[in-house]
C-alpha cells in the first residue's frame, strides 16, 4: 500500500497525542513521522500513531492532523497545567479608530483616545491563545484571587499589573522562558487578525455576540474560547474580561512607529479588550482603557505574550 500525501507546511498547534516527537508543537516533523508509518508497510503497529484508535494507521490519521489547527503554536507546561501560545507573524497595520470601528454614540473622550490614527510595523511574537486562566494562576501561584469561581476554566480575575507582574517572574522561573505582558500595539494587532485581518470591529467579526461576553449576553466571566476565535485563531480578545498591557498610559501620534512600547513613565497602565459588564462599544478591537497599576476588578485579567 502506497499513499501520496500532501505537504504539511504549517506549524499548528494540537493536542499533546499530536505531538509524536514530543518537542511541545506539532508541525511537519510529527506529520513526516505519521507519514513514514503509512507508506511503510512493514512499520509495526503502534497505537501511538493510530489518531482515530481505529486500528489502522492510515490517511484518516494524515488528515486528522492536517485538519487539527492551521494556527501556528507551541503548548507549554507548568506543574501539570498546560497552555498554547499562539505564533504572530509581523507586520505594518493602521491603529486606532479606523473607519470601521464607527462613532455614533460613543463616549467621545474615550474615543478621541484612540486618535489619531497611525501606521505601526511589529516584529514576530507570540500571544496567549486564551487568557490566563484560573487554573493556570493557580498553578503558579497557589491560590485563587477571583470573584467569578467554581470553574477553574474562567479567565483569572481581580489581579492588578503588579500582581501580573509576579506572576509572570514566577512562571518564567518555572519554565525558562521569558513571557510577559504584550505591548498595546501587539495586543491590537493580534486582535486585528494580525496579516490575516478581515478588518473586523471585533476581534473575529462585526457580531459582538458571535465573539465576545459582554453586558447584553452573559453577566460574570465564562470559561475561555467558548466564543469563535479571531483569525489568528485567538480567544475573548473582546469581551470576559479587560486584558493588562504592558505600556503606560499615553496619547497616540500620527507617526509611523516601529516595536512602540508606549511611554518612559506615568501614572496609570492600559488596558484592553472589554469585559463582561461593558457594552460591545467597549470590545471593540481599537477601544483604550487605563487603570492604575495596583488596581484590581472582577473585569480584569491577563494574557500572556513572548
Amino acid at each position: 500500500m502506497l499513499l501520496i500525501l500532501s505537504v504539511f507546511t504549517a506549524s499548528i498547534a494540537g493536542a499533546v497525542d499530536y505531538d509524536l516527537n514530543g518537542d511541545g508543537v506539532v508541525n511537519q516533523a510529527d506529520y513526516d513521522l505519521l507519514a513514514a508509518r503509512i507508506v511503510n508497510i512493514t512499520a509495526s503497529y503502534n497505537s501511538r500513531y493510530d489518531l482515530n484508535n481505529d486500528g489502522n494507521i492510515d490517511a484518516v490519521d494524515a488528515n486528522m492532523m492536517l485538519s487539527y489547527d492551521e494556527f501556528g503554536s507551541k503548548l507549554y507546561t507548568v506543574n501539570g497545567v498546560s497552555f498554547k501560545m499562539v505564533e504572530v507573524e509581523g507586520g505594518t497595520f493602521t491603529m486606532g479608530a479606523t473607519a470601521e470601528q464607527g462613532s455614533d454614540g460613543y463616549d467621545s473622550e474615550a474615543y478621541d483616545s484612540e486618535k489619531p490614527v497611525h501606521q505601526v510595523t511589529l516584529s514576530s511574537y507570540s500571544i496567549g491563545q486564551t487568557e490566563v486562566t484560573q487554573e493556570l494562576w493557580l498553578a503558579v501561584m497557589g491560590s485563587n484571587p477571583s470573584r467569578f469561581t467554581g470553574n477553574l476554566q474562567r479567565p483569572v480575575e481581580c489581579v492588578s499589573w503588579d500582581d501580573c507582574q509576579t506572576f509572570i517572574t514566577k512562571l518564567n522561573q518555572l519554565t525558562g522562558k521569558s513571557f510577559r505582558l504584550p505591548t498595546e500595539a501587539e495586543w491590537e494587532y493580534a486582535a486585528r487578525g494580525g496579516n490575516r485581518s478581515q478588518g473586523y470591529k471585533y476581534a473575529g467579526s462585526n457580531n459582538s455576540d458571535e465573539v465576545a461576553w459582554y453586558f447584553d449576553n452573559g453577566f460574570e466571566t465564562h470559561s475561555v474560547a467558548t466564543k469563535a476565535s479571531n483569525e489568528l485563531g485567538l480567544y475573548d480578545m473582546s469581551g470576559n474580561v479587560w486584558e493588562w498591557c504592558q505600556d503606560w498610559d499615553g496619547s497616540y501620534s500620527s507617526d509611523a512607529q516601529t516595536n512602540p512600547t508606549g511611554p518612559a513613565s506615568g501614572s496609570h497602565r492600559m488596558c484592553r479588550g472589554g469585559s463582561w459588564c461593558n457594552l460591545d462599544w467597549n470590545c471593540r478591537v481599537s477601544c483604550r482603557n487605563i487603570y492604575a497599576p495596583s488596581r484590581t476588578f472582577d473585569h480584569l485579567g491577563l494574557r500572556l505574550a513572548f
